[in-house]
């Protein structure tokens, strides 16, 4: 994945392997908030080890509807088509389907240790289907959480929480039009509800995301 510095700083990318950070969104420079560090169980799919996902532009034309404009706005139950690139090889056409945005409990993010005191998490879960046909086996895509109106959360998280909310790689088999996985995305907070999903990847969705609200 790749984020711009305005919404993290990239030194606490690259001290964190899996865990979680506070971030400092150039929208968000009051809060004033420490950068809590911690660690948590790895995930023990192989495909978790790939390369992380990078969207952009101009990635295969869709074989299943219109690719959803930089900025679009859906309802959570909204399916939309959005150009995928993962890696340096892979590249094609998906669809997500955002199925719901569930609160957790606080104690939930216990694996995370004592910095997550006082976070709320919230589990996005979402239908990924593979729309242009091309092989996106072990690809996997995250969505972020954003606050009601599409503020950030202060809060940016590195891992899953396994029985809870599984961030799953694309099967072996996802290399056809028509294939389809689910997936969940882990986000927290500390102060208002997460109530928005929000598709960042690439650089035309990073300055203006693709987001689902309910």
């Amino acid at each position: 994945m790749t984020h711009k510095a305005r919404i993290v700083s990239a030194v606490a990318l690259t001290t964190l392997t899996l865990g979680l950070t506070a971030c400092n969104d150039g929208e968000d420079a009051a809060s004033g908030q420490d950068s809590p560090s911690a660690s948590a169980p790895a995930s023990s799919d192989p495909g978790s080890k790939s390369p992380s996902a990078d969207p952009s532009d101009d990635a295969a034309a869709p074989a299943g509807g219109d690719v959803a404009a930089p900025g679009t706005k859906f309802k959570i139950g909204d399916r939309a088509v959005l150009p995928f690139k993962y890696g340096t090889e892979k590249k094609g056409t998906v669809a997500v389907t955002v199925t719901a945005i569930e609160k957790g409990a606080e104690a939930d993010m216990a694996p995370f240790g004592e910095k997550a005191k006082g976070m709320t998490p919230y589990y996005i879960r979402m239908k990924v289907e593979n729309v242009g046909g091309t092989d996106l086996s072990y690809a996997s895509l995250r969505l972020r959480g954003k606050l009601e109106g599409g503020g950030p959360t202060g809060v940016i998280l590195v891992g899953d929480l396994p029985g809870k909310c599984d961030s799953e790689t694309a099967p072996r088999d996802f290399t056809t039009k028509g294939a389809s996985y689910e997936t969940c995305s882990l986000s927290a907070t500390k102060t208002d509800p997460i109530a928005v999903a929000s598709f960042e990847e690439g650089d035309a969705y990073s300055d203006s995301p693709v987001l689902w609200t309910s």
